[in-house]
């Protein structure tokens, strides 16, 4: 056996045991006549292709084959809320605190965290004129900013936003990577609606209500924003499960996460006031984030594996060894 074989059955672990050991030889040996001899380490596109094929298969045999449509349809909630956010905060950027305030200012704006949101309004821009691939690395490329941001600030001894702000657009962020590619236009116009809608939000209410928002604003409109896509998630679980079409009860499942994230003030509260705290404090919130971060990717394959046991293949499904509709 060859080094590059080797190596390509190594990948082929990510598929199940009887596909394995039933088609297993001739998917390496597919891989094999199209690869070049003299290669001795599978291609990126092949080592992706077959995990890819791999986790389709582990979910075919779960019964689970509504889970990537569902994590699109997530990716796209996802992004629409990341995009409302950022309209949202680089309107509050712009209209620094006033003089006397005793609040330092990255002039003309008020934190580093302009460039993170302004980076998400590019995004909301290339979901609508072009989706795909450039709408993807724009996506890692906003959610790369937003990681920057705290290390910027640390670094130059700027301003930036609270890491409370910054870690669900994050989530939100590394869920819109999976978000489709071949949109209609109605749903790509989503997102730049959404951030549209949050700079409207901004200038409506007044922008001294909203200088400083980092400090206070966010304990009311990140719980708001996670409420409303979880709202929004359940709605189109319920409506689309009464066509037996499970892709919004798996969205939410996958949304979990970034829920979670945007409600930790609420989290934080709660714990807090069983012990009789006014507030939150910083230690409670941080470790209810942490929490968060900790159980939401727990979720999903326990989600995967009731429905393996409670559900079996989905109704019309083949059997992922034999082939024979369920």
């Amino acid at each position: 056996m060859s080094t590059l074989e080797r190596r390509y059955r190594h990948l082929l672990r990510a598929y199940p045991t009887d596909y394995r050991r039933d088609r297993g030889d001739e998917i390496v040996g597919t891989y094999l006549d199209l690869a070049d001899p003299r290669r001795r380490w599978p291609s990126l596109a092949d080592a992706a292709d077959l995990v890819r094929g791999g986790l389709r298969q582990r979910l075919r045999a779960a019964g689970a084959t509504d889970l990537i449509p569902g994590v699109r349809l997530a990716a796209l909630l996802a992004l629409t809320t990341a995009a409302f956010l950022a309209g949202f905060w680089a309107l509050v950027e712009q209209s620094p605190p006033p003089a006397g305030a005793g609040v330092p200012v990255f002039d003309p704006f008020t934190s580093v965290g302009i460039v993170a949101w302004l980076a998400w309004l590019v995004v909301a821009v290339l979901v609508l004129v072009a989706p795909g691939r450039p709408t993807r690395v724009a996506i890692a490329m906003a959610v790369l900013a937003t990681v920057a941001v705290p290390v910027v600030g640390l670094t130059t001894g700027l301003p930036r936003p609270p890491l409370l702000v910054l870690a669900p657009q994050v989530a939100l962020g590394v869920l819109a990577l999976a978000v489709d590619g071949h949109l209609p236009l109605p749903a790509r116009a989503l997102p730049i609606a959404a951030a549209a809608s949050g700079g409207a939000f901004v200038a409506g209410a007044g922008n001294e209500l909203y200088w400083g928002s980092y400090r206070w604003t966010s304990e009311l409109l990140l719980p708001a924003a996670g409420a409303v896509l979880l709202g929004v998630g359940l709605l189109l679980a319920v409506g689309l499960a009464m066509r037996r079409d499970w892709r919004g009860g798996w969205a939410v499942v996958v949304l979990l996460t970034p829920i979670g994230l945007l409600s930790v003030h609420i989290l934080a509260g709660a714990v807090d006031g069983l012990a009789g705290a006014p507030r939150p404090t910083y230690p409670t919130l941080v470790g209810a984030a942490l929490t968060v971060g900790l159980l939401g990717p727990i979720v999903l394959p326990a989600a995967v594996a009731l429905r393996r046991r409670i559900g079996g293949s989905s109704p019309g499904e083949p059997c992922p060894t034999c082939g024979a509709r369920r």
